[in-house]
Parts: structure tokens; sequence; C-alpha cells
């Protein structure tokens, strides 16, 4: 997919750009392709975009460390601003306190939208942070072993000179 002139979306039907989608995305690995739509519509002052959309991944068990495939489902809207400060960059300051009103994506409005990036970050929070291959997964499994027998060889003198200790 490529990048989409936010201006140029004026000039479109119903300022509507409707993207299919069949494609595996640069940074994501999946098994399949991400297939679906997704849609990007100017009002005015902000940019509505939608998405539905699905593909498969290979995630590992937290508790038994299996890999498993796990089916991602994306069903989305996001209202993006167009802000004319969205791409000026406060140089020299290391901290600033963001506001809570600020905690929202902006773009230029003469800038572009990537809808690459933004289905790749609709993906990842779509990916569940317990990942577990079933419900009742009891996890690793380990082998009980008899204790009194070392289990590496390197331990052997000591075992003998442990024998001859008395007791």
């Amino acid at each position: 997919m490529e990048v989409i002139y936010i201006p140029g979306l004026l000039k479109l039907p119903e300022q509507t750009e409707v993207i299919q989608v069949k494609e595996f995305l640069p940074d994501l690995e999946t098994l399949t392709p991400v297939r679906g739509g997704l849609q990007v519509k100017h009002q005015g002052n902000y940019l509505e975009v939608s998405a539905q959309a699905e593909t498969i991944v290979t995630l590992a068990c937290n508790r038994c460390l299996q890999q498993y495939n796990h089916r991602l489902t994306l069903d989305v809207s996001e209202l993006v601003w167009l802000d004319e400060a969205a791409e000026q960059q406060e140089l020299g300051i290391l901290e600033r306190e963001t506001p809570l009103e600020e905690l929202v994506e902006t773009l230029h409005p003469q800038g572009y939208f990537d809808p690459n990036s933004w289905l790749y970050e609709q993906l990842c929070l779509e990916i569940p942070p317990r990942q577990l291959c079933d419900a009742n997964c009891p996890g690793i499994v380990m082998e009980e072993n008899d204790s009194t027998k070392p289990t590496d060889r390197r331990w052997d003198a000591l075992e003998i000179l442990k024998g001859k200790l008395p007791g």
C-alpha cells in the first residue's frame, strides 16, 4: 500500500479512499497475508480511518513455550486529527509533560497518511498480552528424577568423596 497524500483525499468521490488489502506487512511476521479492507475518509479537520482485516500469526505459549497459531481479527475505527503543529519538533527539550488532551493521533493537513504503519500498529494491538495455547495448558511438565543420583558426570568425584565421609 502506498502512502496517501492527505489533500489528495479532498479530490476523491466522497473524499474517501478505499483500499483492499491482501498482502504481507513488512514488519509483522504472519503465516497468511493480511486480508481485508481499509477506508480513509477526510472529514475536514480530521481523518476517519477504519479497517476490517484478518491474518494468522504464530505465538509462543507463556506457560509451556509451545508455538501455536492465532487468528488476529481486526474491526477498528480511529479518528486522526489534522493539526498544523503536528510535525513541529521541540528541539532541546528532553522531558515534557503531555496533557491528556494531547494523547490523540495527529497528522499535518498537508502531510501523508501511511496505511501500512497504521494497519501494523492496529494488528500489534490485537496480539493478546497473555499468550496461552489452551485455557487448560498445564505448563512445562517437569520429569521427576532421583535427587540422590547426580545427573552430571562431573559431580561423580564429589559424590565418591561424600561417601567416604563419616555419617
